[in-house]
């Protein structure tokens, strides 16, 4: 197995839909250990049977809002498995109202609060975590082609993945003399509780699905595969990239 006594922290599992479920089976499939992270009690009930029934080894607090709770969860990960090998930032958020009408009609508030939940906290997470990373380590966080193009209703999330894939590639000039790899998987639309949130991405998945070269949507298990290449040692030289899987429809000019 590719992944055989890896240690992998989870963080953003919100329900057997999303797409850090989606990984952690497949990281799990391959051999590795599993911990998760969850914000309050809601999510708490939600994550406890789903780490239970992937054997994860632990869960914790962590709201990446708060610089107390990213420092508790990296005392209590050193304190369970001293050193780990593989940090899944699976993190983003942006009020409803900031995914609606116009871009320029974005809240000030909800604008801080998109960056700093979906951008800023990858570099956090880093800096708390990155101590505790073994030498060829990986670091993978999501995002998605809005940060490129433009994906109607996507509006100040768009932005934040924007804030991110830039923030992968500075943070890989970081930590590349650690020996630490740090890549974005793009993934294309899955319907997650995340992506109903945008308006638009009904239509999005019907053309995907009618238009991309493989013709269909992607799945968490794709995304999870690709998850695996980029913690396995299989992408030992892959830094700082943003690996698109979404079935070729990035790579289409016009769609027909």
């Amino acid at each position: 197995m590719l992944l055989e006594g890896k240690k992998a922290l989870v963080m953003g599992l919100a329900n057997n839909k999303s797409i850090a479920w989606g990984i952690a089976q497949c990281l799990k499939k391959e051999g590795a250990r599993l911990a998760f992270n969850y914000v309050g009690e809601a999510i708490k009930k939600r994550v406890l049977p789903l780490s239970e029934e992937l054997g994860g080894e632990f869960t914790f607090q962590c709201d990446v809002c708060s610089d107390q709770e990213i420092a508790d969860a990296q005392a209590l990960v050193k304190e369970k498995w001293g050193t780990f090998d593989i940090l899944i930032h699976s993190i983003a958020f942006a009020k409803k109202d900031d995914l609606r009408g116009q871009f320029m009609d974005v809240s000030r508030d909800g604008f801080k609060l998109a960056m700093e939940i979906s951008a800023f906290s990858l570099p956090a997470l880093c800096k708390a975590f990155v101590p505790l990373m073994n030498e060829g380590s990986s670091i993978i966080t999501m995002t998605y082609h809005g940060s490129t193009k433009v994906i109607p209703g996507y509006n100040v999330m768009g932005v934040a993945k924007a804030a991110l894939e830039a923030s992968v590639r500075y943070l890989a000039y970081d930590l590349g003399p650690k020996g630490i790899r740090i890549n974005a998987i793009s993934s294309g639309p899955i319907k997650t509780l995340a992506a109903s949130a945008v308006i638009s991405m009904r239509d999005v998945f019907t053309r995907v699905q009618d238009s991309s070269p493989l013709k269909r949507n992607v799945s968490t298990e794709d995304v999870g595969n690709t998850a695996v290449y980029l913690a396995s040692d299989l992408s030992s030289a892959v830094t700082g990239a943003v690996i698109y899987t979404d079935c070729g429809f990035s790579q289409m000019g016009v769609t027909s």
